[in-house]
């Protein structure tokens, strides 16, 4: 359903990409028929049973290990990991060597509601071995008639923290695909409303970077330009994971979101 969705608007997903810049990014609406993508939200997980992360960086619900929920959550989120779609992404990114990533690091679902945000920030660089660059992100929308007044949508922010941030709806039956190096700083809007926002997330990586040099860095935010004393907090909280991550005590950090398959 993805590839009949998407083969045939290939060139204009290309000319958009290309034109989006230097945050790259692409836009695809109705991805999936209107009743499936309707089943997909029906069977989301409440709250309670997805991990919550809550600090001054973000506020939200995630889940990654599938095998909790309904199988249709699983297939959602592996269907963007089926070559055919890899390879369609791949030609309209042109970025080299693309691979999915079975693990869901910092993939899987998510959930927010009233009141929950995602500050500015830059993804970590890498996948969780630090073997590969994690070179696209791909959001995939499905909470039914949502509007741009609700907030939680996707803010862009090509200039830096400093610049205006260019907004994306979170629309339903909307999937975004974003590039991912160090310039790609990006934010959620805080939820103005008591519905939840959800959706369902793939990453994909590479072993080139995707720009022209090599880099490392961690997840890195920062204070939304209003937020004056929580981007001092949080750039000093950046610097100090990423002494802790070039450090001999890398080794001890471990980030627990991903699916621990079973054998």
């Amino acid at each position: 359903m993805i590839i009949r969705r998407v083969a045939p608007e290939l060139s204009n997903l290309q000319e958009f990409w290309q034109k989006s810049g230097p945050v790259h990014h692409a836009i695809v609406d109705d991805l999936l028929p209107d009743e499936l993508a309707r089943r997909i939200r029906a069977v989301f997980p409440g709250g309670r049973s997805m991990g919550i992360r809550r600090s001054l960086r973000e506020l939200k619900f995630i889940a990654s290990q599938m095998n909790q929920y309904d199988p249709l959550l699983e297939e959602s989120v592996y269907a963007f990991q089926d070559p055919r779609v890899v390879d369609a992404f791949t030609r309209i990114t042109n970025i080299r060597a693309i691979e999915p990533d079975e693990s869901l690091y910092a993939g899987g679902i998510s959930m927010m509601i009233q009141g929950h945000f995602l500050n500015p920030h830059i993804d970590n660089s890498h996948d969780k071995d630090r073997q590969r660059y994690r070179v696209l992100n791909l959001l995939y929308y499905v909470s039914p008639d949502w509007k741009l007044g609700n907030g939680g949508n996707l803010e862009i922010w090509p200039g830096g923290v400093a610049a205006p941030q260019v907004t994306i709806e979170s629309r339903f039956n909307r999937l975004v695909v974003m590039i991912t190096n160090s310039r790609s700083w990006h934010s959620v809007s805080p939820v103005r409303v008591a519905e939840p926002r959800c959706c369902v997330s793939n990453y994909y990586f590479s072993q080139f970077p995707a720009e022209s040099h090599e880099y490392y860095h961690v997840t890195s935010y920062r204070g939304r330009p209003e937020q004056k004393l929580r981007d001092l907090i949080l750039r000093a909280d950046n610097a100090m994971k990423t002494g802790i991550m070039k450090s001999p005590l890398r080794h001890l950090i471990k980030n627990p979101h991903f699916y621990a398959k079973k054998d």
